[in-house]
């Protein structure tokens, strides 16, 4: 009922409720009037639409849940979308940690799972999540974390990493390519709590012989910025209810 009343327009009639609903229009008037006693519906000139009433059901639901179950979702959608795996991850010391995970098929030598760790300074996430830093969080990052070269890529030097974090900040989002693993390519977007901060990270994930860095920018990174704006809407209302 809910969901039939939800479509655009000036509300719907009770044979249009019927219609949709499948149900005989003595029910869905039943139903209409109880969901406008509730608050709910509202009846004018013979149609019936939503109040804004029912946020509340979507409050309800989404107080319950924690950031992984919030953005599970919409990895979902991406990865259908752009047929590349997808995680979201935090920051933990100088580790990243997996705290969600859509994969489409494994393109790393190491399995990924929640819970997975990584070297925050060789991948796209840790990057984002490290861009997000102040700086005296940023320089006791340095102080404890050994830049140890994964592959002939990753970055070696506190200045390089520096110059990288720089970069990260001022255009918003993390391309890394073959530092963590040969052949791995990310790209990451920053997901930020109501109050402007980065407190966790969104990425895709893919191999190089399947995606050029343009391919990554072009065609991986809109859709993945507009994840991030999602799950943001969505943690928005998760820390109103």
């Amino acid at each position: 009922m809910v969901r039939a009343l939800s479509s655009p327009g000036a509300g719907l009639t009770l044979a249009d409720v019927a219609r949709e609903t499948g149900l005989t229009r003595a029910a869905a008037r039943r139903f209409l009037l109880t969901l406008e006693d509730l608050g709910y519906v509202r009846a004018a000139d013979r149609r019936f639409s939503l109040t804004p009433r029912v946020l509340e059901l979507g409050y309800s639901f989404l107080s319950s849940l924690t950031l992984p179950e919030l953005a599970q979702p919409h990895l979902r959608e991406l990865v259908q979308q752009v047929h590349e795996s997808s995680s979201v991850c935090v920051l933990d010391g100088t580790e990243i940690v997996y705290v969600a995970r859509e994969p489409t098929q494994r393109i790393m030598t190491v399995a990924i799972a929640v819970g997975t760790r990584f070297p925050a300074y060789a991948t796209s996430m840790g990057r984002v999540l490290l861009a997000g830093l102040d700086g005296e969080a940023l320089d006791s990052f340095f102080g404890r974390v050994e830049l140890r070269p994964l592959t002939a890529q990753t970055v070696r030097s506190e200045a390089e990493l520096r110059s990288a974090l720089a970069r990260v900040r001022r255009q918003g989002w993390a391309l890394v390519d073959q530092e963590l693993e040969d052949g791995l390519r990310s790209v990451a977007a920053p997901i930020r709590d109501p109050r402007g901060e980065v407190m966790a990270a969104v990425n895709l994930s893919t191999h190089a012989s399947r995606r050029t860095l343009e391919s990554i920018r072009r065609e991986l990174l809109p859709p993945l910025r507009e994840t991030a704006a999602r799950i943001e809407r969505d943690l928005a209302l998760w820390q109103r209810s």
